[in-house]
């Protein structure tokens, strides 16, 4: 069973949600069923053209895997009144607890993985909630302490060592630890997919790498210890590796992934080679979750143009996961 939760009731999250639904496919690898909002979802459903019933559940245990319809567990006060494509502390609040709930119930063994869809920072922060963003949330409230985000399109992979965090804590943050840890995690989630000998590359932080300690010493001090143990586990994993050329050696098939050292290092590429098919997934936790790579879009929420590409991506690669299978197995 998949839980997918809603987003921020004010963005686009429940329309590409619905348009989830509308694939003829979601129900063939798993039981999916929406954590969020009843009357939003409905009106999400009618947004894109109808043709799907919302059905509120009261506990997991009702969910059915029936056509046509889409099972909702309600969670928190309704957030109808909500003012599309706007910040609100109650749609902040809402995402929230949909997470929360989809946390707990993985916890307890109910459902096999969560797939979640945009929430807003500020709507967060808005909300006094203690996390601004997914990853956090999901790692703290699972007790997760080893963690990392990874993003995917298609073939083309990146694992960050830190995320939002700013560039200058991202630089100060690094610890070889740290760099080690996000190798093994990068190595043991791409096994998990099918890819019996994970190929890692780890790109450097400075410009040329640090050009043998001209540009800084960050890749000889941290990073060149932990690809050293890593490399002496049996990972195959080399680097580091000038970041002005490393994603175009990736992305042309060379590695099958790359650890980045800061969010924009490793996003920018990710974002420009697949935007609407890249998937986040969160590599540590006791469950499978994966994500949107986008934001709420309030641009365009509540406009029915929005796409759910990258959310039915997700939802695919979940099942995967959480299925214990790969979409296809890499074989070299």
């Amino acid at each position: 069973m998949i839980a997918v939760t809603m987003g921020d009731p004010a963005g686009i999250g429940p329309e590409i949600v619905a348009r989830l639904f509308h694939e003829g496919t979601v129900r063939e690898r798993a039981v999916p069923f929406v954590i969020g909002d009843v009357d939003v979802l409905h009106r999400a459903v009618m947004l894109i053209g109808g043709g799907l019933e919302i059905r509120a559940v009261g506990s997991a245990r009702e969910v059915s895997a029936a056509e046509g319809v889409i099972d909702v567990l309600q969670v928190g006060e309704h957030a109808g009144d909500l003012v599309p494509g706007q910040v609100d502390s109650r749609a902040g609040a809402a995402a929230y607890s949909y997470v929360k709930r989809a946390i707990e119930l993985s916890l307890a063994g109910t459902v096999t993985a969560i797939v979640t869809a945009p929430i807003n920072k500020e709507a967060l922060a808005a909300a006094q909630s203690p996390h601004h963003d997914h990853t956090e949330l999901l790692a703290d409230l699972s007790g997760t302490r080893n963690y990392a985000m990874m993003m995917a399109a298609d073939r083309f992979r990146v694992v960050l060592v830190s995320t939002h965090v700013s560039l200058g804590e991202a630089v100060a943050s690094l610890t070889p630890a740290r760099e080690l840890a996000v190798i093994r995690l990068a190595h043991r989630e791409l096994t998990a997919l099918g890819i019996d000998q994970p190929r890692i590359a780890v790109a450097g932080i400075n410009p040329h790498a640090g050009e043998q300690g001209l540009f800084g010493s960050e890749e000889e001090d941290i990073i060149a210890p932990a690809i050293s143990q890593a490399a002496k586990e049996g990972i195959d994993v080399s680097g580091p590796w000038p970041g002005d050329t490393i994603f175009r050696r990736a992305n042309a098939g060379e590695f099958d992934v790359v650890v980045a050292q800061y969010h924009d290092q490793g996003l920018i590429p990710v974002k420009m080679v697949g935007f609407e098919r890249a998937v986040n997934v969160t590599l540590g936790l006791p469950f499978v979750r994966t994500s949107v790579d986008h934001g709420t879009a309030f641009d365009i929420a509540w406009q029915g143009v929005a796409s759910h590409e990258s959310l039915l991506a997700a939802y695919a690669l979940a099942c995967s996961l959480a299925l214990g299978r790969a979409p296809t197995r890499h074989a070299r």
